[in-house]
């Protein structure tokens, strides 16, 4: 069943043909500079706060964050979680995915086994999403023991996708990698695009209106952008780059 954020998504994807969420990685900002980041995303049209990074946190700073963003805008908080660590009480909705090209089983169901009760208890809306580290794969990659699919296999990323989506995953994403040097290109993407019937979420190395552009013509329906956040002009690159990506589809 279709909940209220991922009906919200859909309808914005619907409506706006490309949309942006903004990525805060709780470990690298406090609870008020990470309410100050989702305040000024909001502002330039972001469609959502993920929360969550490659690396452990603090429960009780993921709350604190988490709480904090909530308090400052009005747009809906979704935990994108490394493992059942990032799950907190207090967001709206939570990825529950599976990192698809893991060697690892912990990381494609028995985590989400451990996690599954928590989010029942806490009432967060599960979203189901196919998680495909591929390039670099960055931190994610080394943590998530995933063999990450080279730049120039798209029909492997895309058969990875094929696959999630068939599992009955509902939104595929494909992870270049925390501040990866290049993002995932346009085709990957549109090989992805093109054998899916789902949203594609795409993130990693995507730092200026171009890169977004490039990612958004080629089958993207949604942009995350993460480590953006942390540069000195980061208000207005994130303004730049939503209003270069709306309506780009349309």
């Amino acid at each position: 069943m279709v909940g209220p954020i991922e009906r919200y998504l859909l309808d914005k994807i619907k409506s706006d043909g490309t949309i942006h969420i903004t990525l805060i990685d709780p470990e690298k900002v406090t609870a008020q500079g990470a309410a100050t980041i989702a305040e000024h995303s909001a502002k330039s049209g972001t469609a959502a706060i993920m929360i969550g990074g490659s690396t452990f946190s603090s429960q009780n700073h993921l709350d604190a964050v988490i709480k904090n963003i909530k308090s400052s805008i009005n747009l809906p908080t979704i935990l994108f979680p490394n493992n059942v660590t990032g799950i907190s009480s207090h967001a709206d909705a939570i990825w529950f995915m599976s990192l698809l090209n893991s060697v690892d089983p912990y990381f494609l169901m028995g985590a989400q086994i451990l996690g599954a009760p928590l989010v029942k208890k806490f009432g967060i809306e599960p979203i189901s999403m196919g998680y495909v580290i591929v390039g670099e794969g960055g931190t994610a990659g080394i943590v998530g023991k995933a063999i990450a699919v080279p730049y120039n296999k798209p029909e492997l990323a895309a058969a990875h996708a094929l696959a999630g989506q068939y599992l009955g995953m509902r939104f595929i994403y494909l992870e270049g990698g925390s501040g990866a040097a290049t993002p995932v290109p346009p085709e990957m993407i549109g090989a992805v695009k093109h054998l899916v019937d789902v949203p594609l979420i795409v993130g990693g190395g995507i730092r200026s209106k171009e890169a977004a552009v490039t990612a958004a013509k080629a089958g993207a329906d949604i942009i995350v952008t993460g480590n953006l956040t942390e540069s000195a002009d980061a208000k207005q690159k994130i303004a730049d780059i939503i209003n270069a990506i709306k309506n780009v589809k349309q």
